[in-house]
């Protein structure tokens, strides 16, 4: 018979049994029609039972067909044991579903190769030391000149390419009242050649679009922006869009499906060449990273070496006649070192921003899964129990160990694939739910989650060893039965509890840092959320304003007084852009016409009446007038005037910004305002200097309003007409909330703290059900002995005292295990972690608290089920 009949015919079950009788009976009618009698031609066949048995094991692949039989009674127990089986699926389910998120956001962001040739080649350029501002860090921005000369000394080695940071730019297709919002980058026009990449329609960008500046006003959008904006149309190739101060770019090309730019978090909608940039030909100007595709077989470290030789050269050299920043400031600059990083996946803000918090969240969710399993495994365990008797008969007729271990571990890869099913779905919607959470209003970031085959091998992977972590102790617990000592009236339960107290200790013990580390973020988001920003956000909107052509001062400041006597504004004003909107503008000062101070000073263009609109208190001296210019006058904060000033006396003080090429603004103090943050709550308060608009025409500047109305996006609408009603030159590009921006600090700690608290939830649930199980457990195994003592005068007390003790031990053992665990742990996520401390009282007691109420809650039924024991029914059955 062949192997594909045998294969088959594992499957045909009764069918097949059928066929072994027919032809068993056929053999027997033969033997009659010969003569012979009936009972002697069974006798002359054999045992029937045994005969019909070899029949099937010889039509049959024999360990295909035991699966089978033991898939049936898998599924029947699952049936059997409908609420046991539903809650371990759901909390398995739940456990997948969100290891698989995870999976989908560590993937999409940190681990998933760019659709590119050879992505294994590609490297990003870095520079790490000592920055500007005398800060350590590392960073990946490059000024395009010094990047001509390292790309010329890479050729034969390398081919360089630049990639500007993604900039949410304003775009317009037909007339300036119609601008719109788009994700543009500009990239080297070889870019797409030496990545591999092919036109989905038309061309794209080439080196000869990149030679000269403004002189190839082309670009290239990416399939997704066309099928998102033009919704694929064919006859976009060739069409027009305004782009910049007065440039008109022509689309020539559409870009594969599958890329959508080097910046994982990032989809980018229209790709420029960079000599369209207005820094390409600046020195002083760093606005992309250099990416590197090696050659194979390139040593990487002389490569680095000749790189940084050349970069180092290019910054002394433009460095050498700077005279706006301190001697120690340059030196420990031209000290940085350049790095080469493999970076297959891409290069990105979000990949270092959000590294450390998924890595954070793929340990909590690594946790709940230990703890489902942990879970699962004891329902099992206590299942397995209740079938002693089942499995003694087993044995005692011939089933063999390995037999009974693939019997158990049958029934959990079913409960386990059940899970996974239910699981997927939870993760097809969670991963998408996360990244909405951690998206700027006016910059959201998108993530390409594709289910394939990476997402489905990761599941397939977590079921089986989900099916191993919780199925393969009950297996071997079961397959290890003594039959003689459970036909005789059981094994001793004792062991049993010991082991099913000992997972409770483990589950405890994840239970414990999971919680520990969600209070941890909790409390973070908290502080940082409940922080003094020393302004007001409330009832503030921000109308971000651009004009073209650029307009003189008196034209935004009719603009202003438009916006006044609308009704619903109670107050107007100017600023160069809003608090906390991640801009810096900072140089050195010069205190009594000194050398240039080695820390730095922040700058921010304000109006009159700027600090009265953002509430920040005037500490000393006066507010701007309209007289005053820049440079001139200036407001500082209370940290400039303590960390430059001593804080003696600041008002009249006379202080100058420095330039580059040796130039000072000379601005006398008129007023300290108190502290407010800059760009960035995480950061210490910086000394800030407010200043007035220059006289030059201005582009682009912010109006900040506070409305009447709680709701300030109410009025965005009519505030957005009012600004080009009042002249037709200017055109609001972005409009938002100062409390928008002021959560948008938060939102990696938002991110972290509902996770967390979701986590640390379903943590507890499962750690809760869990201790109920063992309880409920243990009373039913004990009920003759508990029913015994209550005949002889055991109190409430004494009952309850005894239920709990094994189980008590379990939970504190666990809990110590957990603080042990959570403590070592700090250090991991310290980076993710901000005024708050692992030894802070209200952090330490929230675990222990939460846990003691859990267990009280899952004590209370096995307590009352022990105390509702009838003494007089149990010392009947003995």
């Amino acid at each position: 018979m062949s192997l594909w009949s045998r294969v088959s015919n594992a499957f045909r079950g009764e069918h097949l049994n059928r066929e072994i009788e027919e032809e068993y009976e056929a053999h027997i009618a033969e033997a009659i029609e010969q003569g012979r009698d009936p009972e002697e031609a069974r006798r002359a066949l054999g045992a029937a039972a045994q005969l019909r048995q070899n029949s099937h094991d010889a039509r049959v692949v024999g360990w295909l067909d035991s699966l089978r039989a033991d898939s049936v009674f898998g599924w029947r127990q699952l049936k059997r044991n409908k609420v046991t089986s539903i809650a371990a699926i759901l909390s398995l389910a739940l456990a997948i579903g969100a290891c698989t998120s995870a999976f989908r956001l560590i993937d999409a962001l940190l681990l998933r190769p760019l659709p590119i040739a050879h992505p294994e080649r590609l490297y990003v350029l870095s520079r790490a030391g000592i920055g500007f501002d005398n800060k350590p860090g590392e960073w990946d921005s490059w000024a395009y000149p010094s990047f001509q000369l390292m790309r010329t000394a890479a050729k034969g080695d390398a081919e360089l390419i630049a990639v500007s940071y993604t900039n949410r730019a304003d775009v317009t297709y037909k007339t300036d009242a119609e601008m719109e919002k788009a994700n543009v980058q500009h990239v080297s026009g070889w870019m797409f050649s030496t990545l591999g990449i092919q036109p989905a329609a038309g061309r794209l960008l080439t080196e000869n679009d990149d030679l000269k500046p403004k002189a190839a006003p082309y670009a290239v959008i990416s399939y997704d922006y066309w099928n998102r904006r033009f919704g694929r149309d064919p006859n976009v190739v060739g069409r027009t869009f305004h782009f910049g101060d007065g440039v008109y770019m022509t689309i020539v090309g559409i870009s594969e499906k599958k890329f959508t730019g080097t910046e994982p978090g990032t989809v980018v909608d229209i790709f420029i060449p960079t000599m369209m940039h207005s820094c390409v030909t600046r020195s002083d100007c760093t606005w992309f990273r250099t990416l590197a595709v090696i050659e194979p077989g390139i040593a990487i470290e002389p490569l680095r070496a000749r790189l940084a030789s050349i970069s180092h050269a290019f910054e002394e050299n433009r460095l050498s006649g700077e005279k706006g920043l301190s001697q120690e400031t340059l030196k420990n600059f031209l000290n940085n070192k350049v790095r080469m990083k493999l970076a297959p996946t891409g290069a990105s803000g979000m990949q270092d921003e959000y590294s450390r918090a998924l890595a954070a969240l793929a340990v909590l969710v690594l946790m709940v899964l230990l703890i489902a399993c942990a879970n699962v495994a004891n329902l099992m365990t206590a299942q397995s129990a209740a079938r002693a008797r089942e499995v003694a008969l087993r044995v005692s007729i011939g089933a063999g160990r390995c037999r009974l271990v693939q019997m158990v571990l049958v029934e959990s890869a079913l409960l386990a694939f059940l899970a996974a099913a239910s699981g997927a779905l939870f993760a097809w919607w969670a991963a998408p739910f996360v990244m909405s959470m951690i998206n700027p209003p006016d910059n959201p970031a998108r993530l390409i989650l594709p289910a394939d085959w990476r997402v489905l091998g990761f599941g397939v992977g977590l079921t089986l060893m989900v099916v191993l972590l919780f199925g393969l102790l009950p297996a071997l617990r079961a397959s290890s039965v003594k039959p003689v000592s459970v036909l005789k009236g059981g094994d001793n339960p004792h062991s049993r509890q010991q082991l099913m107290q000992g997972m409770i200790a483990v589950q405890v013990a994840f239970c414990f840092l999971v919680l520990f580390i969600a209070g941890l973020f909790i409390a973070t988001f908290e502080r940082l959320s409940n922080k003094p920003m020393g302004f007001s956000a409330d009832r503030l909107l921000l109308l971000e304003t651009t004009s073209k052509p650029p307009q003189p001062q008196i034209y935004w400041d009719q603009v202003a007084e438009h916006l006044r006597e609308v009704p619903g504004v109670e107050r107007v004003s100017q600023a160069g852009w809003g608090l906390l909107k991640n801009n810096d503008w900072e140089s050195s000062i010069s205190i009594n016409d000194g050398p240039p101070t080695v820390d730095l000073a922040y700058f921010l263009n304000v109006s009159p009446g700027w600090l009265e609109t953002m509430k920040i208190p005037l500490l000393a001296g006066r507010d701007f007038r309209n007289g005053d210019s820049f440079p001139g006058t200036a407001i500082v904060n209370e940290a400039f005037a303590r960390k430059f000033l001593n804080d003696q006396h600041p008002v009249g003080r006379i202080f100058a910004k420095a330039h580059d090429d040796g130039r000072r603004d000379r601005l006398q103090v008129i007023g300290v305002a108190g502290n407010a943050y800059y760009s960035n709550i995480h950061e210490p308060m910086l000394p800030v200097v407010y200043i007035p608009f220059e006289s030059t025409p201005l582009g682009g500047m912010t109006f900040i309003v506070r409305t009447a109305s709680s709701n300030p996006l109410a009025m965005a609408s009519t505030l957005r007409r009012e600004v080009s009603r009042a002249r037709s030159e200017f055109r609001v590009s972005n409009v938002l909330t100062q409390q928008e921006l002021n959560q948008a600090q938060t939102f990696r700690e938002r991110l972290l703290a509902t996770l967390a608290f979701f986590f640390g939830a379903v943590a507890l649930l499962l750690a809760g059900v869990g201790l109920y199980g063992v309880l409920n457990y243990s009373v039913l195994q004990r009920e003759r002995e508990i029913g015994i003592r209550m005949a002889l005068g055991a109190q409430v007390g004494d009952v309850a005292r005894r239920v709990m003790t094994g189980i008590s031990v379990a939970v504190a053992l666990g809990a110590i295990a957990g603080l042990s665990l959570g403590l070592a742990s700090v250090r991991y996520i310290e980076s993710l972690l901000c005024q708050v401390k692992a030894t802070d009282a209200a952090v330490l007691a929230i675990p222990f608290l939460t846990i003691l109420l859990a267990v009280v809650i899952a004590a209370v039924p096995p307590v009352l089920r022990a105390l509702r024991i009838d003494p007089v029914a149990m010392l009947r059955v003995e």
